[in-house]
């Protein structure tokens, strides 16, 4: 079984466990799979986001929807630093009051976040989503109890030798938005963790387990 912890496509495909992402279009949510429902900083307005995060809130409510956000922070986006501050802490208190795990989606403010979810005492497990960064910074975040996942960019040798560093307890794997299969993603993690894949599957289900629940299974 392969599990696809971020996507943005959200066809059902057999054998897959995915979870789709909504930044937008919330009516869209379908009874059969699973989402993840947050406010993306490249599209939060101070005009609007209050009224969309309450939809946000409305929809995580929802059994099937088993992730809050993504949300996080972007200093390359254009969008005020302040208010992605603003709305991500109210999604980090929304996931405690829900219980629900974070997605986090950070772009050169790792330091930010980190601080962020001290000072707002995150209670659920939180998931920084397709890393891409040094071996530096993902220790730092694996030694705060973070969950890092991985996608397409394990094609790079680099990456790879990343993941490899890291606890195989706290990784997670995804397609995001790339055209590339969770099963070639699967490959790539389980080359560099030097294990077959049926070993790394059977890993990475014990850690969504722990991430998500019993609800996806």
């Amino acid at each position: 079984m392969y599990i696809n912890v971020h996507t943005h496509h959200t066809q059902p495909v057999e054998g897959i466990i995915s979870i789709g992402n909504l930044y937008k279009n919330f009516d869209t949510i379908e009874a059969d799979s699973f989402y993840s429902v947050g406010l993306h900083p490249w599209f939060i307005t101070a005009e609007t986001w209050q009224q969309q995060f309450e939809t946000v809130k409305e929809k995580c409510l929802l059994q099937n929807v088993v992730v809050v956000g993504e949300a996080g922070l972007d200093k390359v986006c254009t969008t005020d630093f302040t208010l992605q501050q603003t709305v991500f802490a109210a999604h980090i208190q929304l996931a405690n009051e829900l219980q629900k795990p974070l997605i986090v989606h950070c772009v050169r403010a790792h330091a930010e976040a980190m601080q962020l979810l001290k000072q707002q005492k995150v209670k659920v497990p939180v998931l920084f989503h397709g890393f891409t960064k040094s071996k530096e910074l993902a220790l730092q975040l694996i030694a705060q109890g973070y969950y890092l996942s991985f996608g397409h960019g394990l094609v790079k040798e680099n990456l790879r030798m990343v993941l490899a560093a890291l606890p195989i307890d706290q990784v997670l794997l995804e397609t995001d938005n790339s055209t590339a299969n969770i099963e070639e993603i699967y490959s790539l993690a389980a080359a560099a963790f030097q294990i077959d894949k049926d070993s790394l599957s059977l890993q990475l289900s014990k850690n969504a387990a722990k991430v998500f629940g019993a609800v996806i299974f």
